[in-house]
């Protein structure tokens, strides 16, 4: 009596039953059919063939031969952000019918994870233009690697680049603000080397306004860290009639001590964040913010592209721009 193991069917099986060669059968299983023109017709005869003889694809073997384990890796810089959660859920909903699991890391872990195993795709949600890092990038590339990369500055090199021109269009909430408040007040990560508040200080400079360092708060990269540096803000005696924000966690937070100290939003105080995450949108009141439109969605489907039909392509610029959405925060 055969063993179950023996009667497993094979990819040379499948092959013979649908009158194709191994390697058709290989590709059209995969995904990856569309990149090496093979006829739809063709690819669901190798379904239907497949389907008779109850062929299942030995994932564990396929990891073991390929090095790559059915993984979407997301680096992803502040975990805690709306903005993260936001991308790493429509990911997973997006790659999950293709059999891939989502593992989201913090950023800069992802080398880690390279170094022991091959995801099928890497999002990185912050490149530098660090030639290390570049060079890093263009190695796992070289090596099969299908990476998928966040910067406004770098080229692709094997793998594609998404670009947002967000720092050139942050400078239209602080303007927004302006329209109607003398005082506008930041709430940002950092202040230096960083265009997000650039924005806030060339915008107020070029409207002729002061630059106040008692309208001025840093908070640390994560929602509670922000919610404690909008309550010092709200809370001094003379505070800024409007507020804006270089995240839009960071706003939420500002929406939230406002509420708390019992400012009402946006009569008393005005705010605008940036990054236009979902979250923002069913806000009470709902965030005004910049950001671009649909990004998620777009994102899911160059990922699900790199998975399928774009497997080892050359790399391309994603340009998603950044536009001022008015909400009721505002």
């Amino acid at each position: 009596m055969s063993s179950p193991l023996a009667e497993r069917p094979t990819l040379r099986m499948v092959a013979k039953e649908a009158g194709v060669s191994v390697a058709t059968v290989s590709y059209v299983l995969s995904g990856r059919h569309r990149s090496h023109t093979i006829k739809d017709s063709t690819a669901d005869r190798v379904r239907e063939a497949a389907s008779r003889l109850g062929y299942r694809r030995n994932d564990a073997a396929r990891a073991i031969r390929t090095g790559k384990s059915d993984l979407v890796l997301l680096s992803l810089s502040v975990l805690a952000d709306p903005w993260s959660q936001a991308v790493a859920a429509t990911v997973s909903t997006a790659v999950s019918p293709l059999g891939k699991t989502a593992l989201i890391v913090a950023d800069g872990d992802w080398r880690t994870v390279l170094a022991n195993r091959t995801p099928d795709v890497i999002f990185i949600d912050s490149v530098t233009s660090d030639p290390g890092q570049v060079a890093e990038l263009e190695t796992f590339a070289a090596q099969g690697v299908q990476i998928v990369a966040f910067s406004e500055t770098l080229e692709p090199r094997g793998f594609d680049v998404i670009r947002s021109g967000a720092e050139p269009r942050c400078h239209l909430a602080v303007e927004h603000l302006l329209e109607r408040h003398d005082r506008v007040g930041a709430l940002t990560s950092r202040t230096t080397g960083f265009a997000r508040f650039d924005a806030y200080v060339n915008t107020l400079r070029a409207a002729g306004q002061p630059i106040r360092s008692d309208d001025i708060e840093v908070f640390e990269q994560h929602p509670e860290g922000a919610y404690r540096a909008a309550m010092a803000l709200l809370s001094r005696p003379e505070r800024p009639t409007a507020l804006y924000c270089t995240t839009d966690f960071a706003a939420i937070a500002a929406v939230r001590a406002a509420h708390r100290l019992r400012i009402d939003v946006p009569r008393d105080l005005a705010i605008v964040g940036v990054g236009n995450t979902p979250e923002g949108e069913t806000l009470d009141p709902s965030l005004s913010t910049v950001g671009p439109v649909g990004f998620n969605d777009a994102l899911a489907n160059i990922i699900v592209g790199r998975l399928t039909e774009r497997e080892g392509a050359p790399g391309e610029v994603f340009d998603f721009p950044w536009q001022l959405i008015v909400r009721e925060s505002s």
